[in-house]
């Protein structure tokens, strides 16, 4: 039993935060989503039961105790729900993963056309066939990249395609405890990946109505590109239908750098310019009727309007999570005004936040959920505070415009720079100016155009707000293009440790959610952030999961062992050392030196040889004998069955290295078949003792790891 002075506490705490404790409902349940995510092994009934106890218990607690202990009654509830939401979701999109590498005929339906990470055209397919796999065994999704000529068919929305493909299973971290793409592809329902070098045929063409949204949003996209030439008219793509297939992989860098790469995403921005240009437009149009204006509540018809205008955006653009949370706040705000109540508060925020959690927990975790809320609720926070201040109700409109812009990027800027930061491994120097010369720009002429283009697109005069957008849209890429060429446009920062973005999070929450003087705790959290932050320690030593690859920590920074091979793992793991070179710079590094069919290196005393391919596993016995640590991409034993391995460990292994520099033993060999089974390696080297932690014990024991 609680004492009477803890409930006399808790009762002075709920009623200091009289009114201010719903946004903490979405909090709860992202604690909860962010239990089951953090487990080591997936939760069985014994843990869902468990949760289920919990919600009563919380239940029980808040009719209990309502004026005391509602709130943490209410915070155990969602919390046990957010749990069980995210592994109900977790088993819903449960599909068959491909658990060999396969080459051979792949046909399916397209249901996702976009660009990969090597700037080719990329197809998502379900309804799969694969060529002596049985239906059980087929993934219910698999994403092609189309390298070569594609000349005998542009991919249609809905139209069955085949082609001769390489799929694999989805690859799992770069290095342990980096972004999980095995995670990421299973609520994705991809069960495999791979890419074409032959052109696709058409199986099968689009059935008449399938697919109906995605292909108008593609044929959208395609008519606008018609209109709009180039890479202004692939920007005009991507801001009205979502679809950025067009853009190139420049234009998209320059756009990171300079920090306007939101505009490319149909978020906040776009649906509040969108809706509040529909809600001003109609209410000025009914105002000029007095029959109407005088007899009937147009203000409510008018948010009416803009929330109908605001659905079909959400429906066009694809629904991301940005666009999911702007649509829900836009939906709040405008049923309020239909409701005649306060439009923009921290509440709206809020149940986006709890309505995306329950619909799709796993975005907790991703840069677009976090950079999203961090931005919006700062945004709220910072103007409610400004509600009412007399200072800037006497400036005159220009000045108050031109406060607001300066004051709305420089908070949104703050409040998603260390999400960007931990994320991305960047920080835009000159986003700010960037955000100051485009978004008006954004506001006052793209989003309006494009809005007049939808209206007269039935009368075949779009062309004319296209040509109004198009000066517009030229200079956003101009601007993006000049600032990533200035010297020292970003600044690269290494990846935090675990925990830190929790800590963040935590900190911003509580400045900005909590009342009164209590606030100024978040600032403790943010500070212990910054000095993990700051002291984080890189590996030593990174090894792929095909150990085709391995990068050294050098005087210089990271020296890889190969200038080409496994690209997207060495951009990652320069990106998360905050070091900005590129593969081919990396391997130039002073460190690594030709032996044999492979190359060795010296670090603290231990001497380590990789080597990649049949050639170098001919001479692995050789090596073994004047190496401490043996790294091979092929399997080690086939050369020599005397070269002790090591076997796969449920948690880091701990090895004493000088035992094979005094001869007593044979080296330590890590080779492809260790790598089948602990995926990428991160080794911290420590005197005579190398530890290695492996992606899959980070991973744990999760349906997308089995």
């Amino acid at each position: 039993m609680l004492s009477r002075a803890t409930l006399s506490a808790l009762n002075a705490v709920q009623q200091g935060q009289r009114g201010a404790l719903m946004p903490w409902t979405a909090v709860a349940l992202g604690i909860g989503v962010a239990l089951y995510f953090a487990l080591p092994v997936e939760p069985g009934p014994v843990e869902y039961g468990a949760a289920g106890v919990l919600v009563g218990l919380g239940l029980a607690l808040g009719l209990w105790r309502r004026e005391t202990l509602a709130p943490l009654g209410l915070v155990l509830a969602l919390s046990a729900i957010g749990f069980a939401s995210a592994g109900l979701r977790a088993h819903q999109v449960a599909g068959p993963v491909l658990d060999f590498r396969y080459y051979g005929p792949v046909e399916g339906r397209v249901v996702g056309i976009d660009r990969s990470s090597s700037d080719v055209p990329r197809l998502t397919l379900d309804r799969v066939r694969l060529d002596d796999v049985s239906p059980d065994r087929t993934p219910r999704r698999v994403r092609v990249s189309l390298h070569g000529a594609q000349r005998w068919l542009d991919p249609e929305p809905g139209a069955r395609v085949m082609m001769t493909a390489h799929l694999g299973p989805p690859s799992g971290p770069a290095e342990p405890g980096g972004f999980d793409f095995q995670r990421h592809a299973w609520f994705l329902s991809l069960g495999a990946v791979g890419y074409t070098r032959t052109p696709m045929l058409l199986a099968e063409a689009r059935p008449e109505g399938a697919q109906a949204v995605f292909h108008m949003r593609m044929a959208m996209s395609e008519a606008i590109r018609a209109r709009i030439e180039g890479q202004p008219g692939a920007f005009a793509a991507a801001v009205l239908t979502g679809d950025r297939s067009g853009l190139d992989a420049d234009t998209v860098e320059n756009m990171r750098v300079a920090n306007i790469a939101h505009l490319l995403a149909i978020s906040g921005l776009h649906m509040g310019l969108l809706t509040g240009f529909v809600y001003g437009a109609l209410r000025l149009a009914l105002a000029l009727i007095p029959a109407l204006a005088l007899r009937y509540p147009i203000r409510k018809w008018a948010a009416a309007g803009a929330l109908a205008a605001g659905a079909f955006y959400l429906a066009l653009s694809g629904g991301n999570v940005a666009t999911e949370r702007a649509f829900i706040q836009v939906a709040v705000m405008l049923t309020a005004v239909m409701l005649d109540r306060r439009a923009i508060t921290l509440r709206s925020v809020a149940i986006a936040g709890v309505i995306i959690l329950l619909h799709r927990p796993e975005t907790l975790f991703s840069p677009g959920f976090q950079m999203s809320f961090a931005a919006t609720a700062a945004l709220v926070a910072v103007f409610n505070g400004l509600r009412g201040a007399e200072w800037l109700r006497v400036r005159p409109g220009w000045q108050k415009w031109v406060f607001a812009l300066v004051l709305s990027s420089t908070v949104a800027g703050l409040a998603t720079a260390p999400f960007a930061a931990a994320h991305f491994n960047r920080i835009a120097v000159f986003g700010l100016i960037a955000n100051l010369l485009t978004v008006p720009v954004m506001g006052s002429l793209i989003i309006p155009g494009a809005v007049v283009a939808a209206l007269l697109w039935p009368l075949g005069l779009s062309g004319l707000a296209f040509a109004v957008m198009q000066p517009g849209l030229a200079w956003i890429l101009d601007v993006s293009a000049r600032v990533a060429e200035m010297p020292g446009a970003v600044s690269h920062v290494p990846s935090p440790p675990a925990g830190t973005l929790g800590l963040i999070a935590l900190g911003g929450l509580v400045a900005i959610l909590w009342r009164g003087r209590g606030r100024w705790a978040g600032t403790l959290p943010l500070a212990l952030a910054a000095l993990l932050w700051t002291g984080v320690a890189r590996p030593d030593l990174l090894v792929s999961d095909t150990g085709r690859l391995v990068g050294a920590w050098t005087p210089e920074g990271r020296a890889l062992s190969r200038p080409r091979g496994d690209g997207f793992v060495a951009g990652v793991w320069l990106e998360n050392d905050g070091d900005g070179a590129t593969q081919e710079a990396a391997a130039a590094r002073a460190g690594w030196r030709a032996t044999g069919a492979g190359v060795s290196i010296t670090l603290e005393g231990l001497r380590i040889w990789h080597g990649a391919g049949r050639r170098a596993l001919a001479e692995a016995a050789a090596a073994c004998a004047t190496h401490d640590l043996v790294i091979l991409s092929e399997p080690g034993r086939e050369a020599d069955p005397a070269i002790d391995g090591i076997a796969p460990d449920a948690g880091p292994t701990v090895l004493m290295a000088a035992r094979a520099a005094a001869g007593s033993a044979p080296c330590t060999l890590i080779d492809a078949d260790f790598l089948a089974e602990t995926g990428a390696l991160a080794i911290h080297v420590d005197g005579g003792a190398i530890t290695i932690r492996t992606a899959r014990h980070r991973q744990g024991d999760r349906l997308w790891t089995r």
